[in-house]
Formats: structure tokens, sequence, C-alpha cells
């Protein structure tokens, strides 16, 4: 220990404050290092990984270091400075780095004073700190992290999702094709091509060759992908075959019919945006049929996604999924065992966020929208099929040009999904046709409409009864715009449908017949040519992704400028232009087209100019960060497939005249400058190609070009242009009138709220300020003023008018009150600030302190009155009110103690300032306290339970407040009651409550009821009740935390059965629900079963698996008299009793266990449990099992009772033993012939009842005859429940008398006897000896029917005296004894009848014993006789009653 003086000063009289009066920041050094070395131990303690408790330590060791170089003294100015902010920025680093608190500075790194502070300064240094100390941590992590997975994602612009489909389990009954693709649900439009897979009727693939291999790759994602909300996998499922599927006269019925099945859905974003990667991982995705065949499968996607859960049945689809960086050439080379040219390749709709230089593409994507078709002459509407396909104008069709789907051959046409008799179809299909490009302009797509009927007969008459059609390419040479297109339905003779030259000149798209002058809305059919148009209507929508096909006409002039060459010049002005997207999407041919232009107009610069403007234009565009990632494309352009070998003196020509005019070509100047990084490598690579042709000819001419465009540089440097200045005048009297009114502007509309705040933020942080004068601050309070209400536009005085006209404006006042409650507690709720913005967050809590104050003293004075007096106001001020005080920033006790007593030094403890507002308020309500009740039983409550002593002193007797004020409405409080037992379980177990909270409620609510003279006794049960309600509470919330499952299952199982005792049903069957779990989670299967059982006992279900089948076969046969699943219900119940029978099912041991010792919990201490023991478990095994959940406790050698000293102990003592389930046969069982495999079960289940036998001395031994004084002493035991049940083991509740333990052991006997005589019957072939051994033991006359001990005990006077309670037992018991000899004249009988003659003389003496032992029973206790079919039997591993038992009968 060593003690160094430090130079003070003191503040204060009487509570003095010691400040040190060394540096601030040293200070700030010492406490930090304080608080830093108690986590480094707790790391240390807990084992945390070893990374970061060497990173602590370093940090740790930093600052100590830096530390004494400050208090040396020696250090220059200039070092200590720079020094003073290596210490803020490692002080800083590290507090995040440890989830402490942010620390906000100044300029100069001192901690700002918030008192000192504008508002606005405070929040931005907030923001400036975290957005510094965030980018200190991303650039460690990049210095630090080699190259992860995250690295890998960045590195590349491009990703894909590698989709394996494992299995689909679904019913379908018919071959079905399954279309797998990615979704928006937020657009609701697919995003990708579909997968697909043929699956045939059997359940596979239908391609063998495929099984086990249907991989797919979904390309082309980028990061505009990953800002999606959301993305959905989705699978349709389209049966190909009957109209019907219930239809089973399958040879009249038409098939190959397109027809909806259902659909699965899966949320992929996490797996997108890299939270969850895990490839071997097996996502089972549900399954949804399809409502009606007519329902939509687009429809039922969006419901599915919308729905909670989907009631699957069983039926879906497995998949794995696998999100992968790169492009499919990437990936092919990178995941090589995932993804080869077998796996299908399903590209997205739309172009990749980089095109390559090589990569062709020519991909157009028609989606079928819908239609609306007339019935025409049918009764219902049609069964509208479309069947796509492509033609050229001289009405050929291109063959295999249709692709429904990556992992298919192209077709000739697509069939559309048929909805049977539905007018308005939505299929919502997709299809890619991918045509050679030069096919494009010569192509069209046709659609023809058809109805389907189920049929074949019928649907083979059925002929095309309508066409649509749209060209490819329009007349101005551009492709077929993206977008929806409603295309005219024209109808004809189907022979006149075929013919392509009849409809070719038609216009196709409603669009176009306008164009021409028709009308689109006439009712009445029009005719043109040889068609007619329909009113039937029919919409598609088309996607081009092509690398050579434009819809730009500016683009195409200039990439097809051959064709006409005086309109070169427009076309190059007309490039710059175009928008964006579509350059660089053909960014390969636009710059072969630039450099053609160029190269073969060498002889002349008519072009030159603005070609190089037009390259310009272009690497401008690559530089804007919305195409910064095309940078790679250009660089593979100029390394690739660049050409130009001329180009380098064009260019160099063209940039020096810009540098030479700089003053006249000052904009020109300043893009090429900009562009000049990509203008020189196009001037070098043309060098070079040069060079490599003509072997450096020219050289010299290259050289002195450069030598002259680096001297044009030069002297635009060295110029000496004037700069005009603007002359600098305040303006701010005529500016700020405009902004504030056009700040007032956008609020009333509410545009553009982020600027206005930003804008009123200057504005008040400009008022804080010391230096602005007095008429600029009045000027500005002025404009504010117009601007302040931002809730209503018209009450520009709306402050004024509520502090001077109250009386007039009261529903002003309410109204404003109200929107204040609720946007506070908003505030509250939803954590404006991050929880480490310490400061901020105290400011915020301090300023609504202060005006929920003031707001409350408004209440009072204008909304209490029997007139004014406003529910909903007040209710919203009382959660509010609550709302803070519970708020997580203000729970001083979860904060280090450092933290807590600069937090309580600043701003004291909110909660309690605020807690007694809100019992003032409560008490001011008077007669209105009723309406709040029950409703606020649960903020109060949550108040109560904040840990801070004197608050809960003070707002505990609101409860009584509230009894008190029930009762004298309604003479009880059950409402009061019932909410404060459902709140609290919620609130103890979300963590709130102690035991402190216990003896307060009990101690000042006793005190309170006591006093009262009505609620005294129902006061006190009622307190009592709660308080035996919160330690159960806090037992299974503190136990829930523990590894020992059991011990959760017993806390569990205390608090259901107190809910069961209570009668509160919901809360019971909660717990019910928590306990099962807990079962699962142990492989408890039994256990759980039953748990749910007492569930199901109350909704009154059945109870046993058969008798449920009964019930069903009941209704199958006599109410649905559906036959089908009769028989499968009566089979079931044929396999269940044959399983009863045949089935041999182990048997459980049983061990009593005692836990005796204070140093167990109170639900274990000093009590006995019967547990039910694993199958085949060995007793030793569940003792291993055991001592492992207490490894303190000492395992106790003997089974004896424990001593009061062992019990009253502080250690852990565990007694085990292994005990003996008693029989207890249901009603209907016995008495009856049952067959033993039938008794068995109940051998060791629905048991309660246990004996343990143990041999013990009386007297001193007998040395001739050691068993002479060997005596048996048995114990009982009897659970609360059987077993199993709801827990695998039970507690020890109750005794049995010796005359109870008399009774069942007579009754085993009879049973055992009959059984054996059952056996003898039923097998003549058994043999005789056990039968021997069991007659001998029992009628042997120094046995005499094993009931000479019981007879002594309780068949005397004074046994009866002392019990009269047990006549009707002692009864009972002498009607079994007489029972007994039936059953032992059967089995003689049965012996005599088998007995050979060796063993003639036994039976002889066993004939005469048991004669002498009849007339003894029948004579004292009566004659009982058997019918001559009655064999009662049953089966029970009981030991032969020996002499000398005395049964000893305990707990």
């Amino acid at each position: 220990c060593y003690i160094h003086l430090k130079e003070a000063t003191v503040e204060g009289s009487g509570l003095e404050t010691v400040i040190p009066t060394e540096l601030p920041l040293v200070q700030e050094v010492t406490t930090t290092l304080r608080e830093w070395a108690t986590i480094w131990r707790d790391l240390y303690v807990v084992s945390r990984p070893r990374e970061m408790f060497n990173c602590v330590r370093d940090m740790i060791y930093d600052l100590i270091e830096w530390r004494s170089q400050i208090l040396s003294g020696t250090l220059p100015q200039d070092e200590l400075t720079e020094l003073k902010q290596k210490v803020t920025s490692k002080i800083d680093y590290g507090n995040k780095y440890l989830d402490l608190d942010l620390v906000v500075r100044d300029k100069d790194g001192n901690i700002l004073d918030p008192e000192l502070t504008s508002t606005i300064s405070l929040f931005r240094a907030h923001e400036a700190a975290s957005k510094q100390i965030e980018d200190r941590i991303q650039e460690e992590k990049k210095q630090n992290i080699d190259l992860t997975r995250q690295a890998k994602f960045a590195s590349t612009p491009a990703f894909a999702l590698f989709v394996t489909l494992k299995n689909v389990v679904c019913k379908i009954g018919e071959d079905a094709e399954v279309l797998m693709s990615l979704y928006d649900p937020v657009e609701s439009k697919f995003i990708s091509e579909n997968y697909l897979v043929k699956w045939s009727s059997s359940g596979l693939v239908k391609d063998i060759d495929q099984l086990h291999n249907l991989r797919a790759v979904f390309t082309d994602l980028g990061s505009e992908d990953l800002k999606r909300e959301k993305i959905s996998f989705v699978c349709q499922i389209v049966r190909v075959g009957r109209m019907e599927l219930r239809d089973n006269n399958t040879k009249k019925l038409t098939s190959g019919l397109r027809r909806p099945f259902g659909v699965a859905v899966m949320d992929v974003t996490d797996i997108i945006t890299g939270k969850m990667d895990d490839e071997d991982k097996q996502h089972f995705i549900p399954f949804q049929p399809v409502a009606g065949e007519s329902d939509f499968l687009q429809t039922v996607i969006n419901k599915v996604i919308t729905a909670k859960e989907v009631n699957h049945k069983g039926q879906g689809l497995w998949v794995t999924l696998k999100l992968l960086p790169g492009d499919i050439h990437q990936i092919r080379k990178d995941f090589p065992h995932l993804v080869d040219r077998s796996t299908a390749v399903a590209r997205k709709m739309g172009f990749p966020e980089i095109i390559m230089p090589g990569d062709v593409r020519n991909d157009i994507y028609v989606t079928l929208v819908q239609g609306d078709f007339d019935k025409g002459s049918k009764t219902t509407p049609k069964n509208v099929e479309v069947t796509m396909s492509v033609y050229d104008e001289d009405g050929k069709k291109l063959e295999n040009v249709i692709f429904p789907g990556a992992g298919d051959d192209g077709i000739n046409e697509y069939k559309s999904v048929i909805y049977y008799q539905v007018k308005q179809p939505r299929w919502f299909e997709t299809i890619k046709v991918a045509i050679p490009i030069e096919d494009v302009n010569r192509s069209h797509l046709r659609f023809t409409f058809r109805h389907r009927s189920s049929q074949d007969s019928k649907d083979k008459s059925e002929k095309i009864f309508a066409l649509s059609f749209v060209k490819l390419m329009r007349y101005d040479g551009t492709t077929l715009r993206d977008g929806e297109h409603d295309l005219i339905v024209y109808k004809a003779e189907a022979k006149k449908l075929e013919d392509s030259s009849l409809y070719l000149n038609l216009p196709s798209t409603k669009l176009e017949l306008e164009e021409k002058g028709y009308s689109t809305t006439g009712k009445s059919t029009q005719n043109l040519g040889t068609c007619t148009i329909s009113k039937d209507s029919f919409q598609i929508s088309t996607l081009v992704c092509s690398t050579k096909l434009t819809q730009n006409v500016d683009l195409l002039g200039l990439l097809k400028w051959r064709s006409n060459t005086s309109l070169l010049q427009q076309n190059l002005r007309q490039l710059m232009k175009v928008e964006g997207g579509e350059v660089v999407k053909f960014l390969q041919d636009t710059l072969d087209a630039l450099f053609n232009i160029m190269m073969e107009n060498s002889d002349s610069d008519t072009f030159d100019t603005l070609v190089f403007d037009a390259l310009v234009f272009i690497i401008g565009l690559i530089a804007d960060r919305k195409f910064q990632h095309f940078n790679p494309v250009l660089e593979t352009y100029i390394r690739k497939h660049f050409s130009a070998t001329l180009a380098y003196t064009k260019l160099t020509k063209v940039l020096k005249n810009y540098v030479d005019n700089a003053e006249k070509l000052t904009e020109q100047l300043l893009k090429a400058m900009k562009a000049l990084e990509y203008i020189f490598k196009f001037i070098v690579r043309s060098r070079v190609l040069f060079n490599q042709l003509y072997e450096n000819k020219g050289e010299a001419d290259f050289m002195e070009s450069l030598r002259n465009l680096f001297t044009s540089f030069n002297d635009m440097m060295n110029s000496n242009s004037e700069n005009t200045g603007m002359v600098k005048v305040d303006c701010r009297e005529i500016l700020l009138p405009l902004m504030t009114e056009q700040l007032k502007f956008h609020l009333e509309k509410r545009e553009e709220p982020k600027a206005c705040c930003q804008l009123l933020s200057d504005i008040l942080e400009v008022l804080y300020r010391k230096d602005v004068v007095s008429n600029t601050t009045l000027l500005l309070w002025t404009s504010i003023s117009d601007c302040s209400y931002l809730g209503g536009a018209n009450n520009n005085c709306y402050f004024e008018k509520l502090s001077h006209s109250l009386s007039v404006a009261l529903s002003l006042l309410q109204d404003f009150l109200m929107e204040t409650f609720i946007m506070f507690k908003d505030l509250i709720g939803k954590n404006v600030y991050p929880s480490d913005w310490i400061i901020m967050n105290m400011m915020q809590n301090k300023v609504f302190l202060r005006a929920i104050n003031q707001y409350a003293a408004v209440l009072n004075k204008k909304f209490l009155d029997q007139t004014n007096f406003e529910l909903q106001l007040w209710n919203n001020y009382f959660h509010l009110a609550v709302a803070f005080l519970t708020q997580e920033s203000l729970q001083l006790e979860n904060f280090s103690s450092d933290k807590r007593a600069k937090i309580f030094h600043k701003y004291q403890d909110m909660r309690r300032q605020i807690g007694f507002e809100i019992r003032d308020m409560w008490y001011n309500l008077g007669p209105h306290k009723i309406k709040f009740i029950p409703e606020m039983v649960g903020p109060i409550l949550e108040m109560t339970l904040v840990p801070e002593i004197e608050l809960r002193k003070a707002t505990i007797p609101i409860f009584f407040d509230m009894m008190q004020c029930e009762f004298h409405f309604t003479c009880s409080f059950q409402r009061f009651e019932n909410e404060i037992i459902t709140k609290l379980d919620h609130e103890v177990e979300g963590g709130r409550g102690d035991e402190q909270y216990k003896v307060l409620f009990q101690k000042i609510l006793l005190e309170h009821c006591r006093k009262h003279k009505y609620l005294a006794r129902n006061g006190e049960t009622f307190v009592t009740l709660v308080v035996r309600l919160l330690e159960r509470l806090l037992d299974y919330r503190t136990i829930m935390h523990d590894e020992n499952k059991e011990n959760r299952m017993s806390c569990t199982v205390n608090v259901l059965n107190f809910y069961k005792e209570i009668d509160r049903e919901e809360m019971y069957i909660r717990y019910l629900y928590k306990l099962c779990d807990l079962h699962k989670e142990c492989d408890n299967y039994t256990e759980a079963a039953y748990t749910l059982l007492l569930h199901a006992k109350l909704l009154k279900m059945w109870e046993e698996a058969i008798i449920l089948g009964k019930e069903l076969a009941e209704q199958y046969e006599n109410e649905m008299f559906d036959f089908e699943q009769l028989s499968a219900s009566l089979r079931k119940q044929a396999q269940f009793y044959e399983n009863i029978v045949k089935v041999i099912r182990p048997k459980p041991d049983y061990f009593a266990v005692g836990y005796y010792g204070t140093g167990f919990p109170s639900f274990l201490r000093n009590k006995m449990f019967i547990y039910r023991g694993k199958e085949y478990e060995r007793r030793e095994d569940f003792e291993a099992r055991l001592l492992t959940q207490f490894p303190n406790a000492e395992k106790m050698k003997t089974t004896t009772p424990p001593s009061e000293d062992t019990k009253s102990s502080s250690g852990q003592y565990i007694q085990c033993f292994t005990v003996k389930p008693i029989l207890d046969l249901p009603a209907k069982f016995q008495n009856k012939p049952v067959s033993e495999q039938i008794v068995s079960f109940y051998t060791v289940n629905e048991v309660h009842k246990f004996q343990y036998s143990r041999p013990v001395r009386k007297g001193e031994k007998d040395p001739d005859n050691e068993f002479a004084n060997m005596w048996i002493e048995r114990t009982t035991y009897t659970t609360a429940y059987k077993l199993p049940g709801i827990l695998r083991w039970f507690e020890v509740k109750s005794e049995i008398s010796p005359l109870e333990n008399a009774m069942e052991t007579m009754q085993l006997t009879n049973e055992k006897i009959s059984s054996m005589v059952q056996r003898h019957l039923s097998d003549p072939n058994l043999p005789i000896n056990p039968l021997s051994m069991l007659l001998n033991g029992i009628v042997d006359p120094a046995v005499m029917g094993g009931f000479t001990n019981y007879e002594k005990a309780f068949f005397n006077e004074k046994y009866m005296l002392e019990h009269p309670e047990d006549l009707e037992k002692i009864e009972k018991l002498k009607d079994l004894i007489a029972w007994q000899i039936p059953h032992l004249a059967e089995g003689v009988r049965i012996h005599g009848e088998k007995v050979t003659e060796a063993l003639r003389p036994f039976h002889d003496r066993l004939e005469a014993c048991f004669k002498q032992l009849r007339e003894k029973v029948e004579k004292q206790y009566g004659v009982k006789t058997l019918a001559s079919f009655f064999f009662p039997s049953a089966f029970c591993d009981l030991k032969v009653p020996c002499s000398f038992i005395v049964e000893l009968n305990l707990l």
C-alpha cells in the first residue's frame, strides 16, 4: 500500500467536494482506467475470447504510459497537443469497443459541458464523434481482416444464389412443372427467370438422369438487389393433366392441360444479404395449394407472403441455398464443385450491374399479364388457353426460341395455365424469347386463344377463336419498348388467323390503333380487312435485355452511322443527351462506333472534336458514382478490344486545342480534364498498337506532339487571368424573412422534412450564439414564430392563444396536450438517440421531465373538475409518465457505479421525481379513480417494480387505494385482483421484481388492509395470495437461467399448480406449454404428451388414442359416411390393439430420491421424490446423472430416514434407492380373465404407489439362527400424481396406514393366485413347480395364509377402539381373507390333476394343510364361492410373504 499526496481544491461547506487540480484530461484518463480495469478483470474471470482480453490490456497499458508522460510536464507544447489527441482518440475508441458511453468533445479534445452548449451543437458533436469512431473501427477492421467472405463480396459487383432442389413432397397425382424464381414481394414482381423442373406423377424428377442433381444458379444479382427490402424464393407448381383432378375416367378426358396447383414461398432476404450462410442446411418451404383451381397463382403467392404461417400438412420443398460471389464465369472457376456445365443458369430479368466487353445477350422476356374474354355463345365463361409462338414476316414459325425456364430446352410454342371458367384470367407467366439478332427485325410474337374442354371429344372440336400479335422491331428501327402493351384481340376464321399476311399490316396494340385515328372505346366491334377487332382484351408486358438491340433512337442512329452519314454530326451531338444507363449497356458497341468514325475519316478533322466530346461524355458517365462499377469494363475494353491505331494523333490534337484555348473553351476543357486519365490511356494504347503494327514508325513525331501538349499545359497553369469575386453584403435582413416564408410553405405541405429540420436547426444554433446582435436575434425569433406550430397551418399565434385565451380555447389546449403526450411517449419508446449517447439522452429526459411536470399542473387546473374531465387525456398522461419512468436510460442500477454516480450527481434520480408526481396525480383524481381500474393497474405495477426503495414505498399504497375504490363501487376488488395477477406474471418473467419488493408489498398492503373495516379479511387473503405467487414466480425466474432443466421443470410445475389452485386457467395453460417445451428439449416425449393431455382435459378432448379412434370411427360411419377414412381409422385401432399384445415394451425402473439439508433450493429441501428412470437405465447411471446436477452434494450410504441434524445442516445430502411400483389395475380389468401382455403395461405405468423393503434386526443376534430375529421393514410411498405424468418425477405426498398396506398386500396375493391358476388353465403344459411353491408358501401352517400378523395387529378390541374410522377397512380385509380360500381351492385342484406320483405325498400334505386353513377361515370370515367361468388374473412381481414380516408404513 502506498500513499501519494495530490493537490486539490475543496468546494462547498458541510458536504464538501474535493476536486484535483491536475489537468482535466489526466482526471479523465484516471477515471477511464478504473472503469476499464474492472471490465478487464471480468473478461479474465468469465474466460471471454483471449483476443478481447489482450486488446483491452494493450489499451490500458497505452493510457498508463501516456498519462505518465503528460504528468511529467517535460513535453514540448506541440508534442503535448499531439499526445492529447492520441489519448482522447484511444479513450473514445476503447469506450466504443467496450460498449461504454460516447464522450463528446470540442475541437481541443475537452469534454463538452451540456449546460454551456446548445442542444443543436451537442447533437452535432455526438454525430461527428460517432462517425469519427465508426470510421476508426472500420479502418481497423480493414487492416485486420483478411480476404473474408465480406471482402469477397465487396470485391465483386455481382453475385448469385445457388439452389439445390432436394425433394418435392407433394401429393400431386399427375405430372407437374415446378417453376422456381426470385420474387420482390414489395413490388409484387419476379426478378429472375424461372428454373424449371419437370416432376412425374410417381413423385420423382421426370428426367431420371437429373436425380440428386437438381441444381440451379440465379445469376446477375447486384447491389441494387441487396437494397431491396425483401426478396422471396418462389416455387409455382403447375399440374399437367386433366382439367379436374378428381375426375377418374381418364380415357374420355382431355390430357396435357396446364392447371394451377399451388405455390411455396420462402423469405431469402437474410441469405441474399449475407446474414445467414449455411450451404449444408436443408430448408423446408411449406406448400400452399390453390383454394380452387380457378385461384390465380400470383394471388396465392401474395397471400402466402402476407400470411404468418402456412397450413402445409407436411407438404413442401426441401432445398439448400448459398450465396456465391461473382458472375457466372467467375463462379464456375471458383466453385467447380457446386456449379458445372450441368447446372441450370437462371439469369436476372434485367442487366447485371456490369456488362463486360464480349458479353453478348439478346433476351426478350414476355409476361402474359391478363385478359378479359366474353363467354360468347357459351353459358359459362371460357377456359382460355393462350398459345404463344414466334413467326417471321413470311409466316414461318421460328423453332426452339421459346424458353419457359432454365434447365429446359427451347420449345416452338408456349401454352399458358388454364383457369377454369374465369372471364378475366390473370396469368403473370414470364417466358424468355431468344431470337438470333439477325432475325429480330423480321419477327413477331403471335398469341392465339382457344377454349379448352375437359372432355376429349369436345376439346378436339374447339378451334382458335381469336388472335393477338406484336412486332419485335418498331418502325424507327428500335426494339419493342419495355413495359405493358394492350394488344388488340382479332377475330376471324381459324384458317385466316393462321395467315400472317392477313394481319401483319394491321395495328397490333390499342396505342397504334389510336395513332391511326380509330376509336378504342366503342362497345361495337370494328372490321379491319378480313379481321374483326373483338371486345376482348389481352395485356402482355415485355422487357428487352440485349447488348445489340436498343430502344433509343439517338443511340441507334450512332450505332448504325454508316447507313446515313449525313446525320453523323447530329447523331454525335444527340449521343450526349442519351440516358447514361442505356449508353453503358452498349458501351463496347458505342466506343467501337466512335473510333470507327475517327479512323474512317482519318484524312479529315470534321468529326474529331465531336468524337472527342462524345468520348469525354462516356468517360464522365463512368466516373459518375452511379456507374463507377463500369470502370473495370472500360479498362478491359482498352486492354482487349480497342484497336484504333491512329486515334492517338487525333486525341492529342483535340486535347491540345482545348488547352491552348482555355479562356474560350473553359467548359469543354473542364470536362476533358476530369477524363484526362482515360484519354491518356487511349492515347498510349493506340500508340502501342501502332508500334506493334508498324515497328515504331513515327516515334519522333509522337514524342514531339506529347512535348507540345505538356508545354500547353504549363502555359495554361502559368496564366494570370483575373478572378472576379462577389462583394460580400450582409443581407440577413433580406434573406431571413424569405427563408422562413419558404420554410413555412414546405412545413404546411409536409414537404422536404429533412431539409426543413436542418434549416430550423441552423436558425436555432444562431439564436444560441452570444455574438449575434440584438436586432438579428429579434429578427430570428420573429421568423421562427411564423412556423413554430408544425401541426396547424393557420395557427401562427398558437402558443399565444394557449397562454392568453385558455378559458376560450380549452379544446385547443386539450388537442395540444393530447398530441404532445403521444409524441413524447413515441419519442421515449423509439429511443431517438443511440444508447451510448448518454448526454443527449439525459438532456432529453431533463426536458421531458420539466415539460411533463408543467403539463401535470395544467391537467390539475383545467381538466380535473367534473365538467372538463377528459379520461383519454389523463390516461395518456399516466402512460407517458410511466413510460418515462421505466425507460432503459433511467434504470441506474443497470449501470456501473461510476456512471451511476455521475448521473445521480448531475441529474439526481428522475424516476423518484416523476414517480412522486404520478402518485400525487392519482390521489388528485378523487371520484374519477374508478374509471382507471383495472386499466391503470399494469402501468402502476410496472412503476412500483422499479428497484428504488423510496419510490416503492411511495407508490405501493396506490394499490390499496385501487382496492378501496373498487370495493366502494362494487363491494369487491375482483377486477383489480385479476389484473394484478396477470400483469405480475409478465412483469416478473420479464426481469422485474425481487425479494425486497415482495417484503415491501406484503408489509405495506397488510398494514393498510388491517386498518380498514371491510377490507381486513379479504385484503389479507389477497396479499397472501399475491405473495405466494411472487415467491413461485421469483423461484421460476431464478431457476430459468439454470442449466439443470429438471429444476426448471419443478419450478414450472409449482407455478402452474398455483394457477390451477386459484382457477386462472389461461395462465395455467401458458405454463403447461412452457413445461411441454422443456420436456421436448430433454427428449421426455412421454411427459410432454402427458403435459399436453392436461390441456386436452381442460378442453374436454378424448383421453386415449383408441377412444379417440372409436369416436372418429363413429363420425366416419354414421355422420360423414366416409368409409375410406373409417377403414383407415379401424386399421390404426387394430394396430394399436395388436401392438399391446405382441410388442415387448421396456419397463423402466423407479427410484426414490431424497434431498436433505438447507443447501438445496426450497422446492427440493428435505423432500422426497419418486423418479421414473429412462429405458434400460441402471441405478448407478441414474445416480451419476443426479449427482452431476449437484456436484457439491454428498450421497448417503444408507436408506434409513435421515436425522434432524442432517435435515437442518447447511450441506447437501442425496439419498437414492430403487423402489417397486404397486400395480393399480383399472376397474374394467379387475376380476376378469385378462392376458398378461395387457396387464403388464399397468405394472410400470399409471402408478402412484411404490414400495421399498429392507431387512431390519430386532433384539440381539441369535448365533444358532440368524433369521430368528430378522424382520422386513416395508415402506410405501404415494406420489401426488401418477407416473408417467407431466414430469419424470413427483413429490411423495401422502402416508399409507398399516391397515391399508395390509389390504393391498392381501389383494395382490389373491391376484397372484388367480393369475397362476389362469395360466395353468390356458396352458396345460406349464411346469407345476411354481404353483407348488406358491400354494405351499400360503397354506403352510407356519404362514396360515400370510394373514396371521394382520389378525394380531388389527382384529383386536384395542385397535378397534383406538381407530374407529378403520372399522369399514377391517371388514374389507376380512372379506379379502375369505376370498383367498376359493382361489386356493382352484389352485389345489389343478395341482392335484397335474402332480406326478413322485410328488403325491407333497400334494397330500398340501391338501391337509389347506383343509385346516379352510375350516378356520370359513368359520371366522364366511364362505365365498367363485363362478365356473370366473378366474380373475393379474400379474405382479411380488415376493412370497415370509414369516415375521412387520410392515411399517412411512411417507
